[in-house]
Protein backbone atom coordinates (compact mmCIF):
# COMPACT_ATOMS: atom_id res chain seq x y z
CA UNK A 1 0.00 0.00 0.00
CA UNK A 2 1.53 3.63 -1.11
CA UNK A 3 1.27 5.79 1.72
CA UNK A 4 2.43 9.60 1.59
CA UNK A 5 4.75 10.49 3.99
CA UNK A 6 2.14 12.89 6.38
CA UNK A 7 -0.32 9.46 6.35
CA UNK A 8 3.25 7.46 7.55
CA UNK A 9 3.81 9.75 10.05
CA UNK A 10 0.43 10.15 11.71
CA UNK A 11 0.01 5.95 11.73
CA UNK A 12 3.96 6.27 13.54
CA UNK A 13 2.71 8.63 16.40
CA UNK A 14 -0.27 6.78 17.15
CA UNK A 15 1.61 3.60 17.61
CA UNK A 16 4.35 5.70 19.21
CA UNK A 17 1.23 6.95 21.50
CA UNK A 18 0.04 3.85 22.39
CA UNK A 19 3.28 2.45 23.08
CA UNK A 20 4.12 4.96 25.91
CA UNK A 21 0.50 5.51 27.18
CA UNK A 22 -0.94 2.44 26.71
CA UNK A 23 -4.42 4.10 24.94
CA UNK A 24 -4.66 5.47 21.90
CA UNK A 25 -4.75 9.06 21.12
CA UNK A 26 -7.61 11.94 21.06
CA UNK A 27 -7.56 14.05 17.91
CA UNK A 28 -6.26 16.65 20.22
CA UNK A 29 -3.55 14.60 21.86
CA UNK A 30 -2.54 13.67 17.98
CA UNK A 31 -2.36 17.04 17.10
CA UNK A 32 0.05 18.02 20.08
CA UNK A 33 2.16 15.02 19.68
CA UNK A 34 2.73 15.97 15.84
CA UNK A 35 2.83 19.99 16.21
CA UNK A 36 -0.11 20.57 14.29
CA UNK A 37 -3.40 22.04 14.18
CA UNK A 38 -6.13 20.60 15.01
CA UNK A 39 -7.90 21.56 12.08
CA UNK A 40 -4.84 20.24 9.77
CA UNK A 41 -4.60 16.99 11.74
CA UNK A 42 -8.96 16.51 11.52
CA UNK A 43 -8.21 16.53 7.55
CA UNK A 44 -5.32 13.68 8.19
CA UNK A 45 -7.50 11.88 10.27
CA UNK A 46 -10.29 11.35 7.70
CA UNK A 47 -8.18 10.97 5.22
CA UNK A 48 -6.74 7.62 7.23
CA UNK A 49 -10.69 6.20 8.02
CA UNK A 50 -11.04 6.75 3.93
CA UNK A 51 -7.68 4.44 3.36
CA UNK A 52 -8.97 2.16 5.72
CA UNK A 53 -6.19 2.55 8.67
CA UNK A 54 -7.54 4.11 11.40
CA UNK A 55 -11.21 4.23 12.96
CA UNK A 56 -12.70 7.67 14.87
CA UNK A 57 -16.05 8.53 16.22
CA UNK A 58 -16.41 11.93 16.87
CA UNK A 59 -14.76 12.89 19.86
CA UNK A 60 -13.36 9.72 20.28
CA UNK A 61 -9.74 8.32 20.01
CA UNK A 62 -7.96 7.52 17.23
CA UNK A 63 -7.40 3.64 17.05
CA UNK A 64 -5.12 1.87 14.53
CA UNK A 65 -7.08 -0.81 12.65
CA UNK A 66 -5.44 -4.13 11.71
CA UNK A 67 -4.28 -3.14 8.12
CA UNK A 68 -2.96 0.46 10.02
CA UNK A 69 -1.01 -1.31 12.74
CA UNK A 70 0.67 -3.48 9.71
CA UNK A 71 1.72 -0.51 8.43
CA UNK A 72 2.76 1.11 11.28
CA UNK A 73 4.96 -1.34 12.48
CA UNK A 74 6.48 -1.49 9.11
CA UNK A 75 7.66 2.18 9.91
CA UNK A 76 8.47 1.97 13.41
CA UNK A 77 10.65 -0.97 12.31
CA UNK A 78 12.45 0.80 10.15
CA UNK A 79 12.51 4.05 11.60
CA UNK A 80 14.70 1.95 14.89
CA UNK A 81 16.58 0.09 12.41
CA UNK A 82 17.83 2.90 11.02
CA UNK A 83 18.76 4.92 14.02
CA UNK A 84 20.51 1.92 15.59
CA UNK A 85 22.41 1.57 12.15
CA UNK A 86 23.31 5.43 12.53
CA UNK A 87 24.67 5.09 16.02
CA UNK A 88 26.29 1.50 15.28
CA UNK A 89 28.02 2.38 12.05
CA UNK A 90 28.15 5.82 10.73
CA UNK A 91 29.13 7.26 14.56
CA UNK A 92 26.08 9.23 14.99
CA UNK A 93 24.98 10.12 18.98
CA UNK A 94 21.40 9.29 20.39
CA UNK A 95 20.38 12.80 20.05
CA UNK A 96 21.45 12.81 16.25
CA UNK A 97 19.60 9.66 14.63
CA UNK A 98 15.96 10.92 15.13
CA UNK A 99 15.77 13.43 12.34
CA UNK A 100 17.81 11.46 10.15
CA UNK A 101 15.83 8.44 10.70
CA UNK A 102 12.38 10.57 10.51
CA UNK A 103 14.19 11.39 6.45
CA UNK A 104 15.32 7.72 5.77
CA UNK A 105 12.40 5.75 6.80
CA UNK A 106 10.24 6.54 3.99
CA UNK A 107 12.77 5.58 1.44
CA UNK A 108 13.80 2.49 3.09
CA UNK A 109 12.30 -0.64 1.57
CA UNK A 110 11.56 -3.40 3.66
CA UNK A 111 14.48 -5.56 2.28
CA UNK A 112 16.58 -2.64 2.81
CA UNK A 113 15.45 -2.47 6.23
CA UNK A 114 15.99 -6.51 6.50
CA UNK A 115 19.56 -6.34 5.22
CA UNK A 116 20.38 -3.87 7.94
CA UNK A 117 18.69 -5.59 10.89
CA UNK A 118 20.78 -8.66 10.05
CA UNK A 119 23.70 -7.05 9.51
CA UNK A 120 23.22 -5.59 13.13
CA UNK A 121 22.08 -8.90 14.31
CA UNK A 122 18.78 -8.66 14.78
CA UNK A 123 18.66 -5.99 17.86
CA UNK A 124 15.67 -5.91 19.81
CA UNK A 125 16.10 -2.68 20.95
CA UNK A 126 17.34 1.33 19.83
CA UNK A 127 19.99 3.45 21.11
CA UNK A 128 16.85 4.97 23.09
CA UNK A 129 15.69 1.27 24.57
CA UNK A 130 12.48 1.58 22.68
CA UNK A 131 11.59 -2.30 21.18
CA UNK A 132 12.26 -2.72 17.04
CA UNK A 133 9.22 -4.67 16.08
CA UNK A 134 9.74 -7.97 14.13
CA UNK A 135 8.59 -8.50 10.78
CA UNK A 136 5.09 -9.97 12.15
CA UNK A 137 4.94 -6.67 14.34
CA UNK A 138 5.15 -7.86 17.62
CA UNK A 139 8.50 -6.60 19.52
CA UNK A 140 9.99 -7.62 23.05
CA UNK A 141 9.50 -5.56 26.56
CA UNK A 142 6.71 -3.57 24.60
CA UNK A 143 5.63 -1.71 28.22
CA UNK A 144 8.26 -2.32 30.43
CA UNK A 145 9.21 0.47 32.94
CA UNK A 146 6.75 3.83 34.22
CA UNK A 147 7.68 7.45 34.16
CA UNK A 148 10.66 8.83 36.15
CA UNK A 149 7.84 11.46 37.06
CA UNK A 150 6.48 9.15 39.17
CA UNK A 151 9.25 8.11 40.81
CA UNK A 152 9.90 8.56 44.85
CA UNK A 153 12.71 9.90 46.57
CA UNK A 154 15.37 7.44 47.91
CA UNK A 155 14.83 5.00 45.69
CA UNK A 156 17.33 3.61 42.69
CA UNK A 157 15.72 3.18 39.38
CA UNK A 158 17.03 1.66 35.99
CA UNK A 159 16.59 3.36 32.81
CA UNK A 160 14.80 1.57 30.28
CA UNK A 161 13.48 3.62 27.42
CA UNK A 162 14.41 7.87 26.81
CA UNK A 163 11.64 9.51 24.40
CA UNK A 164 13.92 10.54 21.08
CA UNK A 165 11.84 12.96 20.43
CA UNK A 166 14.01 16.04 22.14
CA UNK A 167 17.32 15.88 21.11
CA UNK A 168 18.37 18.80 24.03
CA UNK A 169 17.28 16.30 26.86
CA UNK A 170 19.20 13.28 24.87
CA UNK A 171 22.35 15.80 25.30
CA UNK A 172 22.22 16.56 28.44
CA UNK A 173 21.71 13.01 29.82
CA UNK A 174 24.97 12.51 27.30
CA UNK A 175 26.61 15.01 29.20
CA UNK A 176 26.46 13.92 32.34
CA UNK A 177 27.06 10.05 31.62
CA UNK A 178 23.05 8.71 31.66
CA UNK A 179 22.03 6.66 29.28
CA UNK A 180 19.77 3.60 28.66
CA UNK A 181 20.89 0.73 31.38
CA UNK A 182 22.05 3.98 33.99
CA UNK A 183 21.03 3.18 37.53
CA UNK A 184 20.06 6.37 38.90
CA UNK A 185 19.01 7.80 42.71
CA UNK A 186 16.58 9.94 43.62
CA UNK A 187 17.26 12.73 46.09
CA UNK A 188 14.85 14.70 46.26
CA UNK A 189 12.03 16.80 44.21
CA UNK A 190 11.57 20.34 44.95
CA UNK A 191 7.63 21.04 45.48
CA UNK A 192 7.98 24.81 43.98
CA UNK A 193 10.14 24.07 41.80
CA UNK A 194 9.03 20.30 39.91
CA UNK A 195 12.69 19.44 40.08
CA UNK A 196 13.84 16.36 40.31
CA UNK A 197 17.52 16.05 41.92
CA UNK A 198 19.10 12.50 41.37
CA UNK A 199 22.55 10.63 41.50
CA UNK A 200 24.30 8.82 38.89
CA UNK A 201 27.61 7.05 38.94
CA UNK A 202 28.34 9.81 36.61
CA UNK A 203 27.39 12.81 39.11
CA UNK A 204 24.77 15.02 40.11
CA UNK A 205 21.70 15.85 37.72
CA UNK A 206 18.21 17.86 37.79
CA UNK A 207 15.28 17.46 35.46
CA UNK A 208 12.37 18.97 34.87
CA UNK A 209 9.15 17.03 36.31
CA UNK A 210 8.14 17.49 32.24
CA UNK A 211 11.10 16.03 30.92
CA UNK A 212 11.23 13.22 33.52
CA UNK A 213 8.16 12.30 31.91
CA UNK A 214 10.16 11.21 28.81
CA UNK A 215 12.24 8.63 30.30
CA UNK A 216 11.04 5.34 31.43
CA UNK A 217 12.38 3.00 34.44
CA UNK A 218 11.98 0.37 36.16
CA UNK A 219 12.51 0.04 40.27
CA UNK A 220 15.24 -1.81 41.55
Amino acid sequence: MDLSASSEDYISAIWKFVEWTGKAPSSTALAKKLDLSPSTVSEGITRLVRQGLVSHAPYGSVELTGRGQKEAARLVRGHRVIETALVRFLGYTWDEVHEEAERLEHAASPKLIGKLDALLGYPSHDPHGDPIPRLDGTAENNSVGSPLSDAAPGHSYRIERVSDQFPNLLQYLSSVDVEVGTVITVDTIGSGTGIMHMSSPGGPLALSLPAAESILVTAI
